[in-house]
């Protein structure tokens, strides 16, 4: 399942307000290079919780251009 881009369009950071990047994956994912988290997204609905996103591993998600 991903995303719709009108939804890509108006989602930032909870804690940065910067811009997310999408990942879909496996696993479908939202990432913000400003804070540098990783926000999960299940079953089509984006976990925007500061406490449950993950730390970005760059390797892992790398930079798209």
């Amino acid at each position: 399942m991903s995303l719709s881009p009108e939804l890509l369009k108006i989602l930032v950071c909870p804690k940065s307000k910067a811009p997310l990047e999408y990942y879909a994956g496996p696993p479908e994912v939202l990432v913000c290079r400003e804070s540098r988290l990783v926000y999960s997204v299940q079953d089509g609905i984006p976990v925007m919780l500061i406490d449950e996103a993950q730390p970005l591993d760059d390797a892992k998600y790398p930079p798209q251009a």
